[in-house]
């Protein structure tokens, strides 16, 4: 595989021709991809395990191919969807500038040796940038001299996009930036996408983010595909395309049955024919040598008419084959869960005065905070206020500082992590742990409902895919005995793919439970029937949707 870097000055793309990449064991990921990227903002999407991260790896040089080429004109800034930065680190060390900084201040104390101006070359205004470019991303109060550990996880992931912007690459590379960032953080992380103006590349499951691209690739099967404008025109030709494909399957199963029909009247026809033959034979009312060129003669005619209504059939065959495959078969969750339903007005959870373990306090008002019925409730907040301390709280995970989480009725918690899973196990016995009381084949009967049909549901949670791995905790979550009649779900979105998105949307239809989400992702949010807003800022108090938007993307 060759890789090869344009001059700053001619236009800036990014192609891979031929491009091959298999893991060391061998497993392959792409086989002779073609892709060209030009100045705008691409959004690529597709399907968890398609290979998104590891194109953006093999674009950035983080990994090599196995064979293929690589060009990029000018230079790359990739922000990885794991990041982990030293938390001893500073600020400034952090963005890249702390020996440029460090000369300067020399310079500025009287130390005029070479090697100072060598260091800071033409980047006299340097700190000045920096603090624009941190203030730009909401960390302006953070400072230079600051270290990593005095910032939250989400505030890290803008520090490392401010060390891009500041390098100003010609091409920038963000592996889903959006995880784990607040509503205000990801406002100024769409600002920064929105005024890029070189080619960006963004892998992301965040529709918000995915409106503001120019276009949108799909990466699918080891090929990309190109739609104009941003995810609501690609929701749009995409819907466009399955009408027209699903359309096209029923156009040719009834080709396929028009085809057998004929075969079978032809197979009649021929039957008829055989049998006046035989008659006329048998009788003798035409002479011998007549009867004979007339029985060969049918033969011919019946083994042509025999090709020719089998070919069609199997021309009809192939044409169903192929108009199957335009249809996409990204399955849907459908599943019944009556054990899950909570009466209106039956008691869930009761919150007492409650300090959590990291010090914030959630009041009570009057005396108590009640969860009552089936309701929904969005858990919103900014990152650090302890969304994912309070749902712990009342998983009983965590002990309060002070009052009490009672919950009435059986409940479940989704972790961030999903690390609910033992590696070692099958998908149905991951879900028997859970419900002992269930036998094996009404498990299986249930996880075909989460698209774990037949062999799927043996394989070990360890060799899952992403989007597979949430597939079977979510079913071990909503199939366990009992089953929950409270689910908490903290920040359910990060990492899926989109079509995981709907299958979790399409599960939580079927759950008649009460519902507690901790999460940023506001659409999702919508998506799901929240029945009542609450924002942790130092308290727990009702909000709205309007004020959610207004108060946590506000300057």
């Amino acid at each position: 595989m060759s890789r090869s870097f344009g001059t700053p000055h001619a236009p800036t793309f990014v192609t891979c021709s031929a491009l091959g990449f298999d893991w060391p064991d061998g497993t392959p990921v792409f086989d002779s991809l073609d892709l060209a990227v030009g100045p705008g903002r691409t959004g690529l999407v597709g399907l968890n395990g398609c290979g998104k991260s590891t194109l953006l790896k093999l674009l950035a040089g983080e990994l090599a191919a196995t064979e293929g080429h690589v060009t990029v004109a000018g230079s790359v800034g990739y922000l990885p969807q794991a990041l982990t930065l030293d938390t001893a680190l500073r600020v400034d060390a952090a963005l890249g500038i702390a020996g440029t900084r460090a000369a300067l201040h020399a310079i500025e104390a009287g130390d005029a040796t070479e090697e100072h101006f060598t260091a800071v070359g033409d980047d006299w205004d340097v700190e000045e940038r920096a603090r624009a470019t941190l203030d730009q991303l909401g960390l302006g109060r953070i400072g230079l001299d600051r270290t990593v550990g005095d910032i939250s996880g989400g505030e890290s992931v803008l520090l490392r996009l401010a060390a891009l912007l500041l390098r100003r690459p010609d091409v920038l590379l963000l592996d889903e930036p959006t995880n784990n960032l607040d509503l205000r953080a990801r406002q100024r992380l769409y600002d920064a996408v929105e005024a890029w103006p070189g080619v960006l590349v963004v892998v992301s499951h965040d529709r918000e983010l995915l409106e503001r691209v120019d276009r949108i690739a799909e990466l699918r099967e080891g090929e990309v595909r190109w739609y104009g404008g941003n995810f609501s025109a690609y929701e749009r030709a995409l819907a466009a395309e399955q009408e027209t494909a699903e359309r096209l399957v029923r156009v040719a199963e009834a080709d396929v049955q028009r085809q057998k029909r004929e075969l079978a009247d032809a197979h009649m026809a021929l039957a008829r024919r055989k049998r006046y033959g035989q008659k006329m034979w048998d009788q003798k009312r035409e002479p011998k040598i007549v009867m004979g060129e007339r029985k060969r003669q049918a033969q011919v005619s019946a083994g042509k008419h025999r090709i020719l209504h089998a070919g069609k059939l199997a021309e009809a065959r192939e044409r169903l084959d192929h108009a199957v495959e335009a249809v996409r078969d990204d399955d849907e969750i459908r599943v019944e869960l009556p054990a899950t339903l909570v009466p209106p007005g039956r008691g869930v959870l009761t919150l007492r005065g409650l300090t959590l373990a990291h010090g914030a306090a959630v009041p009570a008002v009057p005396e108590a905070w009640e969860l009552r019925g089936p309701e929904r409730i969005a858990l919103v907040g900014r990152n650090g206020s302890g969304k994912t301390t309070l749902l712990r709280t009342i998983a009983g995970q965590l002990a309060p500082v002070a009052g009490e989480a009672e919950v009435h009725v059986p409940a479940r918690f989704l972790p961030q992590r999903l690390d609910l899973l033992d590696d070692a196990l099958s998908v149905v016995d991951n879900v028997a742990r859970v419900a002992p009381g269930v036998t094996n084949n009404q498990i299986r009967a249930k996880l075909a409902h989460f698209l774990f049909r037949g062999a799927r549901s043996d394989r070990q949670a360890g060799t899952l895919s992403g989007g597979e791995r949430f597939r079977a905790t979510l079913a071990a979550l909503l199939l366990a005995d009992p089953a929950p009649q409270l689910l908490m779900l903290d920040e359910p979105t990060n990492s899926l793919d989109l079509a995981s998105v709907r299958q979790l949307t399409g599960a939580l239809e079927s759950y008649e439970g009460a519902l507690i989400v901790a999460s940023h992702d506001v659409p999702f949010l919508e998506s799901i029937g929240i029945t009542r807003w609450l924002l942790l800022d130092g308290e727990l108090r009702p909000t709205t949707r309007e004020e959610v938007r207004d108060t946590l993307w506000a300057d």
